[in-house]
């Protein structure tokens, strides 16, 4: 003789296998990307970071902001938003080709651009991985 499960036991059984496909699913989608190293720095030589800070002159010129992202799966990209206090001054997309991968952008410093600034670091989707903040002096 057949047995067969009453509906509710067959309806949480069917649940609960979706609901594991659509955790699975989630889990990988989710962004594996990480910043192993974030650096504001006054130069970028042999694809690393030189002369790092968090204070600098108002006469420095040009800085970098210089990122080493690991855990890619496939190629994707990075965004570097550099601000000045509260006000977006640039915006830089940036690709990452491999699971290591180091990458930077550049921004002109003006001499009369003095205080607060930071430059987020966000993946593919906008989310902010890393913020740094620096300052520009006299």
């Amino acid at each position: 003789m057949k047995q067969f499960l009453p509906k509710p036991t067959v309806l949480i059984v069917l649940a609960a296998t979706l609901l594991g496909l659509t955790v699975a699913a989630v889990a990988q989608e989710a962004p594996s990307l990480e910043v192993a190293v974030a650096a504001i720095c006054q130069d970028v030589v042999d694809r690393e970071p030189v002369d790092a800070g968090v204070s600098f002159a108002a006469s420095v010129g040009t800085l970098y902001c210089f990122t080493k992202i690991t855990g890619a799966q496939d190629p994707t990209k990075v965004t570097h938003v550099w601000y000045f206090g509260a006000e977006e001054r640039a915006r830089v997309e940036l690709d990452v080709n491999s699971a290591n991968w180091r990458t930077w952008s550049s921004k002109i410093i003006q001499e009369h651009e003095i205080g607060s600034w930071r430059v987020d670091i966000l993946d593919a989707a906008g989310t902010v991985l890393k913020e740094l903040q620096f300052e520009i002096t006299q």
